[in-house]
Formats: C-alpha cells, structure tokens, sequence
C-alpha cells in the first residue's frame, strides 16, 4: 500500500526513506492561470492535479492596521497593508511588490504601536483551521503551522530594508523586540491551536535572510539580534517532538551551522541561482538536517528545447539528495510563468522516477 504524504514528508524529516520522495511546490498565479489555457483542467489546482503534500495553517501577526488601497491603474495597485507598508504591485504578471512608504519609521512610531501585538480570537478564521485540519487528516497530507516571521517579515511589511538593517546593527535592542513581540504572539496562537485539537505535523516559517551570494548581515548578528526570536518560534513543535522547515531564500550557506544548532530541521527552498548547491549541503549537514528543494526552476523553463538539462538536474540531484531519507523535492524558490504546463508535468513525471525507493507501507 502506498504511504500518505504526512507518513512519507515525516519520515524524511527523520532522515528516512519512505517509498518515494515527497512533493510539494509552490507555481505563480500567473504560472497557474498559463497552466489552465495549457492543459491543467479548469477548476483543479496543481496541488491536487500533482497530488502535493503539505497543507497550512497561517496565524496573523500583524499590528492589524487599517488596509486601504491609495490607487489603481490598468497596470498596478498600490495598496496599504495591516503593518501600515504601502506597496506597489503590477496586474496580471508576478513580482516582488515595490515599496513605496511606510507607516512605522522610528522606534517612537513602533512604541505608539507595538500594544497592538496582543493575542485575541480574531487572529485567526478558527472555521477555515478547523476545515483545513479535518480535509489534511481526511487526505493525509502533514500540516504545518507557520507564516513569514523575523528578518523578512519587517523588511517588506514593516519597516523597510534599510530602516530593518540600520535597526539590527545601531539599535539591535529594539529589532530583538520587534522579532520577539511577534514570535510571542504566533507561539500563543500556535498552543491555541494545539488546545483546541488541531494536531499538527510541524511547523513551517519563512525568513528569507540571503540575497544574491551573501546575507543580508553577519551570523553574529543573527545569534544576538534575530537567533532568540527563532528559537521561541519553535518551542511549541520542538517540546512536541515536531519538525521546523525555514524558508530561506537567496543564499545563507554561511548560516546553515547557526540554523542547526537553532534547531530548524529541515532548510528550504536552496535557490540555485543564488549559489545555493544541494549535494554539497547534504553531503556536509545531510546527518543532521534535511533539504526541500534546489531543483533550478531554469532548467524547468528550457525544458523544451534542453529536455536532457531538465532530467540530468533531477536524476542528479534527487537521485543523490534522496539517500538515506533527508530530501523533499521542491523548486529552488517558486515555479515561474516561462515554464509550461508540458514541461512541469515533466518535472514531476521525472521526480517520481528518481525519487522513488521503492519500500511500501
């Protein structure tokens, strides 16, 4: 018989084999809408037509300021979020969104502010977690608790970049708070959620802390400023016994013996062209952490013209990360609107040949 996704994602956490590689992928909405005109029944999404496997739980942890939008054109629209961001972002194709404004500029702004990180019922659509936790049990699929935290949170939705990375190296008492307040209020919603029976598989957070070669600022500032707020992040799962996944995007090689010994157990998404390498990581980490991802979403888009590049990718790379249990395929950040139906289809055609081990339940 064969395993459900929460049995076959659990045991590769626990760097195990299982009787294939588990799946799980995240396409644009544009790449979706191509998909549809494509081929991908109308009405089906590529989690249930590719048969993924995780499904979430997200809480709010946002000031919770008022959303408005401030315009609209044919093109864009620019909108304001509940931390008070103001963002810009393009119709009908994907992007990372500009930022325009800011409500929170000083440490003043976020004392006027910082009160209303408080936990109430309103954090969460308790009738969509509780239909979200009975259609996992029902479909086994593992669920995991998580929303984006720490560093990348702040950076976009927050107060900016700059503002973040000044804060983290002049006044790193108060970027501690900041990562701490908010920990404090998804660690309150996460044992709710836990009192009340959703009984979840682990936990699954997104902190992008690289870019381009490099982090966005040392390891040392991490294990004073950012690596408390991580930890407290975790203590639910890791008091219960469950996995951590961190999305990290851009590449944060460095950081992977820091990330360990925070006690994340699994590093996702290793973006490749960002310098991220897969086999290297799991022949250095691969006894004492797992991988999600690393699967070059170019080699996905020049598969018709290059179908040897896109199953030379796979069959190195899945064919090696599997050994031993420790790897979930995954793209190496998200699939992209230049890889067609046919060609993604391909993907996991591929991804089940060189990913299989052939134990059964």
């Amino acid at each position: 018989m064969e395993m459900t996704s929460r049995e076959r994602v659990r045991l590769a956490l626990e760097h195990q084999e299982a009787d294939r590689v588990a799946i799980q992928d995240a396409p644009w909405g544009t790449t979706v809408a191509r998909w549809h005109k494509e081929g991908l029944p109308e009405g089906v999404s590529p989690h249930e037509f590719f048969h993924y496997e995780f499904a979430s739980i997200g809480p709010d942890i946002s000031l919770r300021l008022p959303t408005e939008k401030l315009e609209e054109t044919d093109d864009y629209v620019v909108q304001r979020g509940a931390n008070g961001a103001v963002h810009r972002n393009w119709k009908g194709k994907t992007s990372t969104p500009e930022l325009v404004d800011f409500t929170i500029k000083t440490r003043r702004d976020w004392d006027e502010h910082k009160g209303k990180l408080k936990y109430d019922e309103s954090r969460l659509n308790w009738e969509n977690a509780k239909k979200t936790h009975e259609n996992a049990r029902k479909k086994g699929l593992f669920l995991t608790f998580g929303c984006g935290i720490g560093y990348d949170h702040n950076s976009a939705s927050l107060l900016g970049p700059v503002r973040l990375l000044t804060a983290i190296v002049e006044e790193p008492d108060w970027a501690s708070e900041i990562f701490m307040m908010q920990a404090d209020l998804a660690v309150a919603i996460a044992e709710e959620l836990f009192a009340r029976g959703i009984d979840f598989d682990g936990a699954f957070y997104y902190d992008d802390l690289g870019y381009k070669h490099r982090l966005f600022f040392s390891p040392r500032a991490y294990r004073e400023v950012l690596q408390p707020a991580h930890r407290r992040y975790l203590e639910p799962f890791k008091r219960r016994g469950l996995p951590c996944i961190l999305h990290s995007c851009g590449n944060v090689t460095e950081l992977v013996p820091d990330l360990i010994e925070t006690g994340w157990t699994c590093l996702q998404p290793l973006e490749v062209k960002a310098g991220m390498d897969l086999l290297a990581l799991k022949k250095r980490y691969g006894d004492v952490l797992a991988f999600m991802g690393g699967i070059d979403v170019r080699k996905m888009a020049a598969a018709e013209d290059d179908p040897k590049g896109l199953e030379d990718e796979i069959r190195t790379k899945v064919g090696t990360a599997k050994k031993g249990g420790g790897y979930i395929y995954h793209s190496d950040h998200s699939v992209p609107d230049n890889v067609s139906f046919a060609s993604y289809q391909r993907v996991i055609e591929l991804v089940h040949k060189y990913g299989a081990y052939g134990r059964r339940r």
